[in-house]
């Protein structure tokens, strides 16, 4: 069969979509299909939604330390009517700033960074592109949902409590974690934490087991590994560093459990107690918990940021009509990175007393990161040269994530210097590097996944309009926020400080604090009008006619407008070639599923 036959067939099939339940349907009830759902698309759904309610309560809380921040002798009396005791006389009070600053940090990384991203976009995309119905284990997958639903809930109800929620840094550094009476804060608060984090980590195992499972022995027939995305190799390579590393966080959580409730000395030794005196414990050494807790931190970083590498490789190359440019060695790179990741914990660590000959090895390895982070900065600008290029709102955050990656990334290099950070340590270089690098770059790859598959997970379009507004305000913002904390923390300003105003060497920071803090204000309102945009485009959105809206070549695209449970109504399609065929022999592109033709000028 010729290409054009072979094309003309596959756009016919395209023309009569619509709404098939399944090669198996079943009448499932409103508990079954919403609720409990085994469904790997509404699962999905649902890590995305607590995902973003997340983001929204993380991001209120970054708005009310940084009005703290930027206005630091300024009343506001809405705020005692909000936070009652935590905002007397309209004045955030020390022990809820360091609240708020933890919290923020634990549900960003944690709850939406991780498992909004992650378990969004691993489920959605992994049976669809591989080519499978379902997980491995849909029951499993359920489960693991559920686990990080109660995480949830015990994190938020720790919100709520007398003493307040567990305040000593998103780090859980003992001893402010291990020491009931080391603050108000350190309290039951702190133990709704540790429960929380624990059955956080439970989802994650559950989740990166399955996904692994079924990318390994659920791929259809036809799909080598070869074949595979670069998206579904990102989040395998996720899901094994999830496996591999949150043990270890979930083994030093148990062992702060046993110091702070069972009289234990794992992290605690000779520490003195104002009103309670010396403590009994001896032996012990809080850098052990460090070891544990970056063992986890630093894969945790690839962790938040591969699934967005590759959802921005599989955009880029679609919107570019491009093939993307070296597959094998973005794979390389990816599994260069998954290896490294796991060498380079102690460059969090420099400031412990490490031993300088070894901090001297973690500055090697912590400097080698950056070659496979170059190959793929290097693949994708090469992708986007000379393409014919579509400005989508998808696209636009996927280059977005690009520029945030490369910016964020070099200042990488000064803190990855030993020498160069222990002057660094612990300033507002430090918070500038890791926000752009890690939490806004992250963030405009799981933008940049809801604009580009939100036609396929709800048969709608968002609002383009709505999106370009959404992402020029949010890259400018982003810069403005974090730019200038780089020239902040080179002049010696500490992070986590409640109030610099008292000190005379940082007030020159004061309307700078004051600009800072109006932006996050803004950027944070533009993030609201995403969410109007995200919640009415699933109910009124313009309707999805076609297929493949974006002429894309993989998988999901060839499944009903809206697929049912099972994915594909008839037969599992047959894969015949990699999933980058664009622009090539006079096709703009060819998918996955058309057979190779004797006259084609090279395979896959």
């Amino acid at each position: 069969m010729s290409h054009e036959a072979t094309l003309h067939n596959h756009e016919g099939h395209e023309s009569h979509g619509h709404d098939d339940h399944g090669h198996h349907e079943h009448h499932d009830t409103f508990l079954t299909k919403y609720v409990f759902s085994q469904d790997h698309k509404m699962i999905a759904k649902q890590f995305l939604i607590t995902g973003m309610v997340w983001a929204v309560l993380g991001g209120l809380m970054s708005v009310l330390f940084r009005l703290q921040l930027g206005y630091p002798d300024a009343s506001f009396p809405w705020l005692e009517s909000i936070l009652g005791k935590w905002a007397k006389g309209g004045q955030i009070t020390p022990e809820a700033y360091y609240a708020l600053v933890t919290t923020h940090g634990t549900v960003l990384v944690f709850f939406v960074l991780t498992a909004g991203l992650s378990g969004t976009f691993a489920n959605f995309l992994i049976p669809l592109q591989v080519g499978a119905r379902d997980m491995a284990s849909p029951f499993m997958n359920m489960l693991s949902y559920w686990f990080f639903f109660t995480a949830s809930i015990i994190m938020l109800s720790s919100l709520f409590v007398e003493t307040g929620p567990f305040s000593g840094g998103w780090t859980a550094y003992p001893p402010l974690s291990a020491l009931h009476d080391a603050s108000p804060g350190s309290k039951t608060g702190m133990d709704l934490w540790i429960i929380s984090m624990a059955l956080f980590v439970v989802s994650s195992l559950l989740g990166g087991l399955n996904y692994i499972a079924t990318i390994l022995n659920m791929r259809t027939k036809g799909m080598s590994m070869t074949r595979l995305p670069l998206t579904i190799w990102a989040l395998f390579f996720t899901a094994v560093l999830g496996v591999l590393s949150f043990p270890v966080l979930l083994s030093g959580m148990i062992l702060l459990i046993f110091d702070r409730n069972f009289g234990t000395s794992f992290y605690l030794s000779d520490i003195y107690v104002n009103g309670v005196g010396a403590l009994s414990n001896e032996g012990g050494s809080a850098i052990l918990f460090q070891h544990l807790f970056w063992f986890l931190g630093h894969p945790e970083v690839y962790i938040i940021l591969l699934p967005a590498m590759g959802m921005v490789s599989e955009i880029i190359s679609v919107n570019s009509r491009k093939p993307i440019f070296g597959y094998m060695a973005m794979l390389g790179s990816l599994f260069s990175i998954a290896i490294l990741a796991f060498l380079v914990w102690a460059h969090h660590m420099f400031v412990t007393g490490l031993n300088p000959f070894l901090g001297s090895v973690f500055v090697l390895l912590t400097l080698l990161i950056a070659v496979p982070s170059a190959i793929k900065v290097f693949n994708w600008l090469t992708t986007l040269w000379r393409g014919n290029i579509r400005f989508t709102p998808g696209m636009l955050f996927a280059i977005g994530f690009v520029s945030l990656f490369i910016s964020g990334g070099l200042t990488g290099i000064w803190l990855g210097n030993a020498a160069l950070d222990i002057y660094l340590h612990d300033s507002y270089f430090v918070v500038a590097h890791f926000h752009i690098v890690m939490g806004v770059a992250s963030m405009f790859g799981m933008f940049a996944g809801v604009y580009h598959w939100f036609p396929k997970m709800y048969g709608r379009y968002l609002n383009n309009s709505l999106g370009y507004i959404h992402f020029w305000i949010t890259i400018a913002g982003a810069y403005l926020i974090f730019w200038p904390m780089h020239y902040q923390g080179l002049a010696g300003m500490p992070r986590r400080y409640f109030d610099f105003s008292i000190w005379e060497s940082f007030k020159q920071f004061a309307e700078l604090n004051r600009f800072i803090s109006t932006v996050a204000m803004i950027v944070f309102a533009t993030q609201i009008l995403f969410l109007i945009n995200f919640l009415y485009s699933i109910f009124k959105g313009r309707k999805v006619t076609v297929l493949n809206p974006w002429e894309s070549n993989t998988l999901e695209w060839t499944t009903p407008i809206r697929p049912g449970h099972g994915n594909w109504p008839g037969e599992i399609p047959e894969v015949h070639r990699w999933p980058y065929d664009y622009g090539k022999d006079g096709h703009d592109f060819i998918p996955q599923t058309t057979p190779v033709g004797e006259d084609e000028t090279g395979t896959h």
